[in-house]
């Protein structure tokens, strides 16, 4: 009898053990902080606002890697003007944060990324902010795709420690004026 006790009690603590412990609960403040690291990111890039940019980051060399689609390249190798140059590459890696924003200041387009579908998952101390984007050079959508950061939870407050993004490339050429 008391065996049949000990699996009874056994077998019933089994549901809970298979759910595994707690989950924490998403703070949404943190979800909003997060949030805002996005829209600066977007107005500092209008503005080129180096120093702002720069601050939103976890350090200089955080990681900034783009993904370029199939698709995309077979467009940027029928659109090269030049057979000497070498083709695109599919995995773009030569940047860093300081890198682009040095290249939006040192040209005169208007630069704008657009940020949609906005997705944040945090426990608190890091985080995953997922969303469609598209990138703008004077008002012509350059390339779009999927973009997603790291986050970590510093005594600065929440900073991007890594960048990737996916790239396809507006099949229009620009509007020639």
């Amino acid at each position: 009898m008391k065996h049949w006790l000990l699996a009874v009690a056994i077998f019933a603590s089994v549901p809970a053990l298979a759910t595994g412990p707690a989950k924490p609960v998403k703070s949404t403040g943190d979800q909003d902080q997060i949030k805002s690291i996005v829209e600066t990111f977007r107005t500092t890039v209008i503005n080129k606002d180096k120093d702002n940019f720069l601050k939103l980051f976890f350090n200089e060399n955080t990681p900034w890697i783009g993904v370029t689609s199939e698709k995309g390249l077979k467009l940027l190798k029928d659109r090269k003007k030049d057979a000497s140059q070498p083709d695109p590459e599919k995995i773009y890696s030569q940047d860093n944060p300081a890198k682009f924003m040095d290249g939006l200041i040192a040209s005169p387009g208007h630069f704008e990324e657009k940020f949609s579908n906005v997705r944040v998952d945090t426990d608190g101390n890091v985080g995953l902010v997922y969303f469609d984007y598209s990138f703008s050079v004077n008002g012509y959508k350059v390339n779009f795709g999927k973009e997603s950061w790291h986050v970590v939870h510093t005594v600065d407050g929440w900073k991007i420690s890594s960048v990737i993004w996916s790239m396809d490339f507006n099949p229009e050429p620009p509007k020639t004026k």
